[in-house]
């Protein structure tokens, strides 16, 4: 819960954490006015009651403390201290009143339904390294999920893009999720939904309005404010006549174009295709270091062409295809190029080239 709280503040209890201590269960609260985590665990209970206290700080004290360690926690009234004791440590921290604690969890989400926490982590993993970080297009700042068509079938879509690179992926759309509203997840809710997922085994509940998005995992419920704008017509930025159709292993293709960066410049990083029939020569060179090329057999049959790509963006594509094939779909060294895993047609990604 710690890393949703700023460790920089200007409000004071926004650096802390919310107890509830009830009916057999302790009930931690952290936010950061954006974003809300709210985790139940067991706990003997001898006396019910709330305080707030520093969540970095706590959360470094049972860090430290040794595995399986029994903790106490006793809030004082009267000196406002709570005492934090595990064997012979003892601790004494500084609360602040739990009037103070804002909620941003209220409020009614008409949209509910239910999704695999797998597929939910697989639909972020293979749309999140496209956010842009771009602070005044802000509403590029997140991933847009919505509802969708592919030919006939209703699809649920997650798409983030940067300008230079877009990835879309999508999967059958849950029951309940036919009239959900588009909504941009915020990068940082991402981020914190991410880590949650990687202890889910169950199912996650979804819960949507047009401005809030709650995400109930076990004991964790996630609750988070989205931006507010609009997500540009992405369909636009994707080519369908790329006539160009090249086939590489993604893995090989991945290690040569590693090897041969490490010469491009570090302000573009750009890395030249050469294609020929059954021939890709990958190239970069730098005016201070040198050159470098590296030849790869692959499967193409079109015309001979060149084009560019930003290795980085590149790698981060290529590390998203789980098979064995990459497939690229190219029209000429200027125009978009679409690339997909040769096994999974869910994902799609789009790269600008680059003039090399």
């Amino acid at each position: 819960m710690q890393s949703v709280v700023e460790k920089r503040t200007t409000i004071p209890v926004l650096a802390n954490v919310l107890m509830q201590a009830k009916n057999g269960t302790l009930r931690l609260t952290a936010t950061d006015m954006d974003v809300e985590v709210v985790e139940t665990v067991a706990a003997d209970v001898q006396a019910e009651g709330a305080t707030t206290a520093p969540a970095h700080t706590l959360y470094d004290i049972t860090r430290k403390l040794p595995d399986g360690s029994q903790v106490s926690i006793a809030y004082d009234g009267d000196s406002g201290a709570l005492v934090v004791q595990a064997g012979r440590s003892k601790f004494q921290l500084a609360t602040l009143p739990v009037e103070d604690f804002p909620a941003i969890s209220e409020g009614d989400m008409p949209t509910h339904f239910a999704l695999a926490a797998a597929d939910l982590r697989l639909m972020i993993d293979r749309t999140r390294f496209a956010i842009s970080t771009e602070e005044t297009r802000y509403y590029l700042n997140g991933i847009y999920f919505h509802a969708g068509r592919d030919a006939d079938l209703p699809v649920l879509r997650a798409v983030a893009t940067d300008g230079h690179r877009l990835a879309r992926v999508e999967m059958a759309l849950p029951n309940g999720a036919e009239d959900m509203p588009g909504v941009i997840m915020p990068r940082k809710t991402v981020t914190e939904l991410r880590k949650i997922l990687d202890e889910a085994t169950e199912s996650v509940d979804l819960s949507l309005s047009e401005t809030k998005a709650r995400f109930a995992v076990g004991q964790i419920v996630l609750t988070s404010k989205l931006i507010d704008g609009t997500f540009p017509d992405y369909e636009r930025v994707i080519p369908a006549g790329n006539d160009k159709s090249l086939e590489v292993d993604a893995k090989t293709l991945a290690k040569a174009v590693d090897r041969v960066a490490t010469i491009a410049t570090e302000k573009s990083r750009a890395v030249k295709f050469a294609l020929e029939p059954g021939l890709l020569t990958l190239s970069a060179s730098n005016a201070e270091q040198g050159s470098a090329t590296e030849e790869i057999e692959v499967s193409y049959g079109a015309d001979a062409m060149e084009i560019g790509f930003n290795s980085r963006y590149l790698l981060d594509i290529t590390q998203q295809i789980e098979g064995d094939a990459a497939q690229f779909s190219m029209s000429d060294s200027a125009s978009p190029t679409v690339i997909r895993d040769a096994s999974d047609g869910s994902a799609l990604y789009v790269l600008m080239p680059m003039r090399v």
